[in-house]
């Protein structure tokens, strides 16, 4: 009977891939990575350390977000903010459930230099499920703890005619299995032949197909692939969100993973998607550091200006850009609605930016006037996200 699973396979965990197709991708990614860090190594510290800020918490926020959960955001921004030193906005909000991701995401990512044993990644999975989740006792979750002797599935559809969408490795053996895994993911840190992005991709499938815990193998895995791309780096600062990437592409994610799973042990279509949406990451994290530095330019040129409080709350959302940010020029009327003064007013703010080149206006006329952002050396800066 031929394997149905790909951990089924005689040669499993005997990966392999064809590296001719991955190659024009895997150049794009390293020349993406360079840039990224060229650029943020241009940006202050403060800038930086809120940009790294930034990046944690997406990653983290849309890493649950892919399992359904939605977390509460301001706790979780304080409880990264606090233990990265930096002041915490609106209280001390936090809960034990965000002190564990944020516990979870800097020990990933800050000691990538420590191996990854079995006890830290049951130590990683407490934290996910702190002992203040209520609803741990009804889902019957082995916290701390490799998952139990039933079998390990993902389906859909209806109860009496289920798809099974993927079974993971039996529990007799995991133990095996897993030491398998962490011991290949210490040493092929070191093999000069297999490149750091093609070993966090492979580590990610690998991971994740072996499915070790009740509940959270997801988060685990992607929080693998981020201790894996630091260790890659050579460094514990991050400025972009994989996370992010992935939830844009969900489907596309299990689609992928499904296929891969059922198939042989040539992964080059997952290596492919992989890469791409690290491409895609680091990309939007060029556009925000970007913005960043747009931003500062825009102040430093304009220091000497005296402007209103009103018109600096209006420049400040355009210039961070985003949905709110007037992506297509902000009107006479909408400035009035944001700065919250009269018509008149707003059109007379409107005309000073301009004559202090702040801003500069859009063709047409009349009420559908608009104006944008003017950059420092008179063109307009790209909006957040571009």
């Amino acid at each position: 009977m031929a394997p149905h699973w790909i951990w089924q396979q005689p040669d499993w965990p005997n990966f392999t891939w064809h590296a001719e197709r991955l190659a024009p991708l895997l150049r794009e990614c390293v020349q993406a990575q360079g840039r990224l860090m060229g650029m943020v190594s241009s940006v202050g510290s403060s800038l930086s350390a809120q940009s790294e800020l930034d990046a944690l918490l997406q990653n983290i926020v849309t890493s649950s977000a892919i399992e359904g959960e939605q977390l509460n955001v301001g706790s979780v921004r304080s409880s990264l903010a606090r233990r990265l030193g930096l002041e915490v906005m609106g209280g001390d909000n936090v809960s034990q459930r965000s002190e564990g991701l944020a516990r979870l995401m800097l020990d990933a990512t800050q000691h990538f230099a420590e191996p990854l044993t079995l006890e830290r990644l049951l130590d990683w999975h407490a934290w996910l499920f702190p002992d203040q989740d209520t609803d741990l006792a009804a889902r019957s979750i082995r916290v701390g703890a490799l998952r139990g002797d039933d079998p390990m599935q993902v389906v859909s559809g209806r109860l009496d005619k289920p798809t099974v969408h993927f079974e993971a490795p039996p529990r007799r053996g995991l133990e095996q299995q897993l030491e398998t895994f962490l011991d290949w993911f210490e040493s092929s840190r070191h093999q000069a032949a297999l490149d750091p992005l093609l070993r966090a991709g492979v580590a990610h499938f690998w991971f994740v197909t072996l499915h070790p815990f009740d509940d959270g193998n997801g988060r685990l895995t992607r929080t693998i692939t981020d201790l894996a791309l630091a260790q890659g780096e050579a460094q514990a600062i991050r400025f972009y969100a994989m996370s992010a990437s992935i939830l844009e592409d969900r489907s596309g994610y299990y689609r992928v993973l499904e296929t891969s799973q059922k198939a042989t042990l040539d992964i080059t279509e997952w290596l492919q998607w992989f890469l791409h949406t690290l491409l895609r990451s680091l990309q939007q994290a060029m556009a925000r550091i970007e913005s960043v530095l747009a931003k500062a330019r825009f102040w430093q040129a304009h220091r000497e200006s005296e402007l209103s409080v009103e018109q600096t709350k209006v420049l400040n959302r355009m210039l961070d850009g985003g949905e709110r940010g007037f992506e297509s020029g902000i009107s006479a009327a909408q400035y009035q609605a944001v700065a919250k003064v009269s018509k008149a007013t707003a059109t007379r703010h409107l005309a000073e930016l301009l004559e202090k080149g702040c801003l500069q206006r859009l063709p047409g006329g009349g009420r559908s006037t608009r104006y944008k952002i003017r950059d420092p050396d008179g063109s307009t800066p790209s909006p957040y996200g571009k």
